[in-house]
């Protein structure tokens, strides 16, 4: 991870310890990521419907188009991340057929799944207007953010 991750990474959980609400803790991330990482150009949260545990809805988001406001755990790249509890990178979506677009500016993408107790609570969705932006090191920052919020969610 580079010095600009690792700040970040210390600041989410450092805020975590303080965070009056899992939303504090997921509009934090997400403003400060949108606002430090240049190349990520939508970053929210998706988190499972307490009514039905086979829809994702959106959470905590910042960025420049109004995303899907639900998504079933087998469409997209949202619900193939969901549904596997793996996270997915995909460097152009234009080649990927799961993609389901929020944008026609986005090239790239990644999700990272938020499991607590083995079981999904949510997912980080972050999207780029550049392709090739979630190189491994991008990713394993996006992993450990999400991590940030599974360990708050997990002591509640």
């Amino acid at each position: 991870m580079t010095p600009v991750h690792e700040e970040l990474l210390r600041e989410f959980q450092n805020f975590s310890v303080t965070a009056p609400t899992a939303t504090s803790l997921m509009e934090r991330i997400s403003q400060r990521l949108h606002q430090q990482m240049t190349r990520y150009n939508w970053v929210g949260f998706y988190l499972v419907d307490p009514a039905d545990s086979n829809i994702l809805l959106v959470g905590p988001f910042v960025g420049s188009f109004t995303p899907n406001a639900r998504i079933p755990l087998n469409t997209g790249l949202c619900g193939a991340a969901a549904s596997s509890g793996q996270t997915i990178v995909v460097h152009d979506v234009s080649k990927d057929s799961r993609y389901l677009a929020g944008s026609p500016l986005v090239k790239s993408e990644v999700v990272a799944p938020i499991l607590v107790k083995n079981k999904l609570a949510g997912e980080l969705d972050i999207e780029s207007y550049f392709t090739n932006t979630f190189t491994k090191p991008e990713q394993d920052f996006v992993e450990a953010c999400a991590t940030v919020v599974r360990a708050y969610l997990g002591k509640r």
